[in-house]
């Protein structure tokens, strides 16, 4: 590919990326028939452009040539293939804890061992631990009584709480798998998910905490102790799940903490150097440490928290979730398309090419999934666009080894951080059930997001100078 061709259609790229931004963000089109739009937009532009993909399967001298309709439904469906069991069971892990009270469960537990005296630190812990099954949305949703409760108890500002709340439920939701961003990303960018996993952990922390700070630095320079919604003392409702009939911690942790281990063993037992031997229990642990079994066994841990069963449980509550999940799973399933049909112009090895020359690095990943968020507002899209746009870069760029890849995964994770404003629905929510006004929300919560997400983007840099 000449130079001028390359540039030509890394300016038309760039012109699709703008397209969906003004789709998403402007006119509110769903981001499902963007990407697709954007697909086979890019790929007419291919054609014209570059020569490639052609619009319709042809045959050539060695065989059929696939045309751009067969890499789209090629694209859409391998990325379903690849994750699409593992977001169904994990939306359906969070809507049960959600539905028991376990999440609340586990919001209280970790109050206690860290003390309401530290309740912004607690908070933000809560939020860490909670956020890896359950969106951020949901799980601000179901801890904002709580929330409320223990900032009346402190007499704290509810905006340093709910910032520090926010942080920790957003860190863990854009790094740590199986949220279905890292999810998709890991898919896109063929990275193992074990990895990301541990890494995202690692980098969630620091970023969770950077929010933590950030909130006790701000907050008291904006806003006195809110008002209680409810008489001080007053034990807030956890979830839909009626007083006496919650889970016990142990009952509440398993969901989450069984799938984790699952996964870390099943990948350190996968190892080229295999560290755990060969024998049957080395496969074993493979085994349940692919994402599809260790989230079946964490679904069914996470169904041992229901104290009294009834007939709906097993049908509309994993209806709500299933239908919850699908909206997720055509947006990922047609970023694999967009990723598929930017791989079959060769546009990728023009610009990893280039792009390699310039030494951005991981600030790369970063700075795209920033873009995108920033502008149109939703970080799984923001996820799920700059992954799928990453994906053919992976090879020119050398970043082919499994830490490589991980990483690249958590810099697209940090970059979806950054920021949360006012065309974002978790801002509003956040800030609605926080009573703040708006500019308020955006001295906390819209600098709080680019606060966190500069920190994971410290914390993933510090890390590749240690396994890249």
């Amino acid at each position: 590919m000449t130079d001028a061709t390359g540039w030509t259609l890394a300016a038309a790229l760039v012109a699709v990326m703008a397209g969906i931004v003004v789709c998403t963000a402007r006119w509110r089109v769903h981001p499902f028939l963007v990407l697709i739009g954007a697909s086979l937009t890019f790929g007419v532009a291919g054609l014209v452009i570059a020569g490639r993909p052609v619009l319709l399967d042809a045959k050539g001298e060695t065989g059929v040539v696939e045309g751009l309709l067969t890499i789209i439904g090629k694209g859409f469906g391998g990325t379903l293939a690849s994750i699409g069991i593992v977001i169904l069971f994990g939306t359906i892990i969070g809507y049960v804890l959600e539905k028991t009270g376990a999440a609340w469960v586990m919001a209280e537990t970790i109050l206690r061992a860290v003390g309401r005296r530290r309740a912004p630190l607690a908070m933000g812990l809560a939020g860490l631990v909670i956020g890896v099954p359950v969106f951020c949305d949901s799980g601000f949703i179901v801890l904002s009584a709580l929330n409320r409760a223990l900032a009346v108890d402190a007499g704290l500002p509810l905006a340093g709480m709910s910032t520090s709340l926010s942080m920790g439920l957003y860190s863990t939701h854009v790094m740590v798998p199986p949220t279905p961003g890292p999810l998709a990303a890991a898919g896109n960018l063929g990275a193992d998910i074990g990895l990301v996993m541990l890494l995202g952990l690692a980098v969630a922390v620091p970023a969770a905490l950077a929010g933590v700070l950030y909130a006790q630095w701000i907050v008291p320079r904006l806003v006195r102790p809110a008002a209680p919604a409810a008489k001080p003392g007053e034990t807030p409702a956890p979830g839909t799940a009626p007083a006496g009939l919650l889970p016990s911690p142990l009952r509440a942790f398993l969901p989450i903490l069984v799938p984790v281990v699952l996964i870390a063993l099943g990948s350190v037992a996968a190892l080229p150097a295999r560290p755990l031997g060969q024998g049957w229990w080395t496969q074993t642990l493979v085994f349940a440490g692919h994402p599809v079994a260790a989230l079946a066994v964490g679904m069914v841990l996470a169904f041992g928290c229901v104290s009294k069963w009834s007939s709906d449980i097993l049908d509309g509550w994993v209806a709500s979730a299933v239908r919850d999940a699908a909206v997720i799973l055509v947006i990922t399933a047609a970023g694999g398309s967009l990723g598929a049909v930017i791989r079959a112009t060769g546009l990728g090895d023009f610009l990893g090419e280039a792009l390699a020359r310039w030494h951005l690095g991981l600030l790369l990943p970063f700075l795209l999934a920033a873009t995108i968020k920033t502008a149109q507002g939703s970080s799984t899209v923001a996820i799920v666009t700059a992954s799928g746009i990453l994906a053919p870069l992976l090879g020119p760029m050398g970043w082919t080894a499994p830490a490589a890849r991980a990483l690249a995964v958590l810099a697209v994770g940090a970059g979806a951080m950054v920021v949360s404003h006012a065309n974002d629905s978790y801002f509003w929510v956040v800030s609605q059930f926080s009573d703040m006004d708006v500019p308020t929300a955006y001295k906390t919560q819209t600098v709080g997001s680019l606060v966190s997400g500069l920190a994971a983007l410290t914390a993933i840099l510090t890390l590749s100078a240690w396994l890249l």
